[in-house]
């Protein structure tokens, strides 16, 4: 079976280095990919946004699954263009529908779908430019710190959360009036704050059936004890130490049968990965967001977890008999620490050699944002440069294998934090 993987962070690194593992694989592509999956797999010079590129890879390469590893090929509708194409629509597709992906694509039909289902969230409402004075009166009922979100996709960077009402009502006008986060920001939902410690849980799911894969914990900001600005993720570990027998069984209860159910009753069919960014609040979960696929770098944490046969599982879930296939998960915990650019997530340099990559190590090395120079170097491309993913009896020994690992790789500027996992 020939497979493609869509994207070129560490999430799609992961993907195809456990795809390569199964033995029903015959041949891994990736779009665009990075250095790190060009050792596994043959790297496609595509956009993940150019559908006719990737449609004309796919009927040249005889790709037989495709797997969409980011959100904006996905709501932008990737899944409705092959499959309303006689000549495309025989390849599995793992990812949702153009309508299903407004769970991540739109806040405010996220959250108006949780209402309907009654799925614990925080409470809401949503508000367009017209609406200004609405706006700030709904803000004047909540207690701070107050909670903005931009409607649609903005990079991770469209969530505020404000001290002071003063600054709420200033950046809700920048939201609506002066399109602070451009498109993304023509609606803007505010919630009430929850308090509490935050974890993700991820599912599988084929529209009908599902399965619930490991638990993990991100940490977004760039200082260490959680402070400074946010990131694309600093690191993980996984499991979640307090997601325990009694918490997973409320956010299956509560949450991911009435979102599932959900979905199938309003003729939603959804195929691919559910992202449940979460908040245990007192012993209780509640969801802060979905996303439609799954995270980075939580996935460099949950799918070397996965002890079943890859290929198969995403085989089932594009054919529809998940059911059939069993998930087996490795009881290890798995912690993985993200090295970026000096700089990041503010303006950073590229074009650095990574030295240190090839010591051996029981370590995992993931590429995000990397590239070969085209004299059989590999360089720095992006922020996020690496994820340095090591396995342990806890969290802890893991993430003294990774801190290790990381000891050995040097590139310009490069920086990690040496805090995850301080709040567990």
């Amino acid at each position: 079976m020939n497979v493609l993987v869509l994207g070129s962070g560490g999430r799609e690194h992961a993907l195809v280095w456990k795809l390569q593992q199964s033995p029903g694989v015959n041949t891994i592509y990736a779009a665009p990919g990075n250095a790190g999956t060009a050792g596994l797999a043959t790297n496609l010079p595509l956009g993940v946004e150019d559908f006719e590129g990737i449609a004309s890879a796919a009927i040249r390469h005889q790709i037989d699954l495709i797997i969409v590893g980011p959100e904006v090929p996905l709501v932008l509708g990737i899944r409705d263009y092959f499959t309303s194409r006689p000549e495309l629509s025989h390849i599995g597709i793992v990812g949702p529908s153009k309508e299903a992906a407004q769970l991540e694509g739109s806040k405010a039909f996220a959250k108006a779908f949780m209402q309907r289902h009654g799925i614990p969230t925080a409470a809401y409402q949503s508000f367009g430019p017209e609406e200004l004075e609405a706006g700030y009166a709904f803000l004047e009922t909540l207690s701070p710190p107050y909670v903005l979100k931009a409607d649609g996709l903005a990079a991770g960077k469209g969530v505020l959360i404000l001290d002071s009402l003063e600054a709420a009502r200033e950046e809700l006008q920048a939201m609506l009036l002066e399109a602070k986060f451009g498109e993304a920001s023509a609606r803007v939902v505010i919630e009430e704050f929850l308090s509490g410690i935050e974890l993700s849980c991820f599912v599988l799911t084929d529209g009908n059936s599902y399965k619930i894969l490991p638990t993990a914990k991100d940490y977004k900001r760039i200082g260490e004890g959680d402070t400074g600005l946010n990131t694309g993720g600093m690191g993980a570990v996984s499991p979640v130490p307090f997601a325990d027998p009694g918490l997973m069984e409320k956010v299956e209860e509560r949450i991911i049968i009435p979102t599932i159910g959900g979905l199938k009753s309003e003729g939603i069919p959804f195929v691919g990965f559910i992202f449940l960014g979460l908040i245990r609040v007192g012993e209780d979960p509640y969801v802060i967001e979905y996303n439609v696929r799954m995270g980075d770098p939580e996935t460099e944490v949950v799918v070397p977890r996965i002890d079943s046969d890859f290929l198969e599982l995403m085989q089932a879930t594009a054919q529809g008999r998940l059911s059939e296939v069993h998930l087996d998960i490795r009881p290890e915990s798995a912690a993985t620490v993200v090295m970026v650019s000096g700089g990041y997530p503010g303006s950073y340099e590229k074009g650095f050699p990574i030295s240190g990559l090839e010591h051996p190590s029981d370590s995992v090395v993931f590429h995000a944002g990397t590239k070969g120079d085209g004299e059989g170097r590999v360089i720095t491309s992006g922020g996020r440069v690496l994820a340095v993913t090591s396995f342990g009896e806890d969290f802890r020994k893991a993430l003294e294998k990774s801190y290790e690992r990381i000891a050995r790789i040097e590139f310009q500027g490069a920086g990690y934090r040496k805090d995850i996992g301080f709040d567990l």
